[in-house]
């Protein structure tokens, strides 16, 4: 059996290091996968912001207001699940949506009645739903009156500067053609300021909006001799020509059963007051603030039946998506199944596992298939140079250029000798140092066949 040429003193030995996993090579495709998953993450954290604030504020109201314990109700519900809602005092609904709408304002939330959005930007805001009505009562010394024309040329209290109050009466008049400046005195009155007036004769109407028309002081008007509330008689006319109103009724006996107070039914408008939000709330407090509000508001009271709020009706402001699909299915499955920052920990981790799933799966797949294609480019690289030294060696050349094959062919083989290769590619090393073997044998003219089984 012919056999290899024998080796000549100074041919390179196997130096070649066998290693079970090449980590270099690994690290070359496996860490640019992990970098991109950690930027992916990274950029959900940014851009989702998953983890609701602990800490939120409300503007109010006046602490005499019944916005302001509203708001203190609010709190001591969200306590409960380890969000602290503070509560700041305004002068009422116009306050409270301008500081919403201000980007420099450090306010999350706001009480606002309707009616009261005309001249500030309201874009960026959204409404978590209609909590309670704020009713348009209107007493006046006499009886009879049932429009708000009626009143053109006697003195009016219509709320004081800066009220949601005044706002509303102004265009309420205004749409009755009674404007500022006119034969018509309007006064910058309210609340108990408005009724001593009242009572005592130097005005003659009093148009109470919110807290200035609670049960105690329609009662009290009411006790009043000379003293009426007006019936709206085009209530339902108001309730079309503006959007934001309400038709309600206070039917006979509702202040007192007793006395039978009203006598008979009157007709009211009313706004609603709206919990409106910048339209970044976390989903999260969106949810547990609807929630607080179906605790407060869902009862039954003098204006309002049990159930009817907190309501997604849209008026001024649009209703959040979050808030309508807390109104159709409630809340999601892990926060009515978990407590509140657990359900919390357990949605971020559900958010920061998408990119994991959409990048690192397929990575594990293809940085297997990588490493292979690496460690093997190392072998097949070597090819090509074989290739072109046997075909040199079949084009008849001379003794020298035999020669300068030989040494080109060594420094090849000594190369490959020196490799570092994985266990498992063992075979395509030995297969390689064959084929030199081979190229070898064509060189120095051996027989084909007995090159191969050498």
């Amino acid at each position: 059996m012919a056999r290899h040429p024998p080796r000549q003193p100074g041919q390179p030995r196997v130096h070649a290091r066998f290693v079970s996993v090449s980590w270099h090579d690994f690290a070359m495709f496996s860490l640019p996968v992990l970098l991109l998953c950690a930027i992916a993450i990274g950029l959900t954290v940014y851009l989702i912001d998953p983890a609701p604030p602990k800490i939120i504020t409300i503007s109010a109201g006046p602490r005499d207001s019944s916005l302001w314990p509203v708001a203190q109700e609010y709190k001591k519900i969200l306590a409960r699940d380890g969000v602290t809602l503070n509560v700041l005092t305004s002068d009422g609904s116009l306050q409270n949506l301008q500081r919403l709408a201000d980007p420099k304002q450090h306010v999350d939330l706001g009480l606002v009645q309707g009616g009261v959005s005309k001249d500030v930007a309201t874009g960026s805001l959204v409404s978590l739903g209609s909590m309670f009505y704020a009713p348009v009562v209107v007493f006046y010394r006499g009886a009879g009156i049932t429009q708000l024309s009626q009143f053109a040329g006697m003195k009016i209290a219509i709320g004081r500067e800066g009220s949601g109050t005044r706002v509303l009466a102004l265009d309420l008049l205004k749409a009755n053609g009674i404007v500022p400046g006119g034969p018509t005195t309007l006064l910058p009155l309210d609340g108990e300021d408005a009724v001593q007036e009242l009572i005592q004769g130097r005005i003659d109407a009093a148009i109470l909006n919110g807290d200035s028309a609670s049960r105690a002081m329609m009662l009290r008007l009411d006790k009043v001799p000379g003293i009426s509330p007006m019936d709206f008689a085009q209530a339902e006319a108001y309730t079309r020509i503006f959007p934001y109103l309400n038709e309600i009724d206070l039917p006979p006996g509702v202040l007192d059963l007793g006395q039978n107070l009203p006598a008979t039914t009157v007709h009211l408008i009313s706004p609603t007051v709206e919990l409106v939000a910048r339209q970044n709330l976390h989903p999260a407090l969106s949810d547990l603030l609807i929630q607080a509000a179906f605790e407060v508001h869902g009862s039954s009271g003098l204006l309002q039946h049990a159930g009817e709020f907190p309501s997604p009706r849209e008026h001024e402001f649009r209703i959040s998506d979050d808030a309508t699909r807390y109104y159709k299915s409630g809340k999601s499955f892990l926060y009515r199944s978990l407590p509140f920052w657990l359900a919390s920990l357990a949605d971020r981790t559900v958010v920061l596992l998408v990119p994991i799933i959409v990048l690192l799966i397929p990575g594990v797949r293809i940085v297997p298939a990588l490493y292979a294609w690496r460690v093997k480019s190392r072998i097949y690289r070597w090819y090509g140079s074989l290739i072109a030294i046997e075909r040199a060696a079949m084009a008849d050349a001379t003794v020298e250029e035999r020669e300068g094959l030989l040494k080109r062919l060594d420094r090849i083989e000594e190369a490959v000798n020196r490799l570092k290769m994985p266990l498992a590619y063992a075979d395509a090393f030995y297969v390689l140092r064959e084929h030199i073997g081979f190229v070898r044998s064509r060189l120095v003219g051996a027989p084909v066949h007995a090159a191969i089984q050498d």
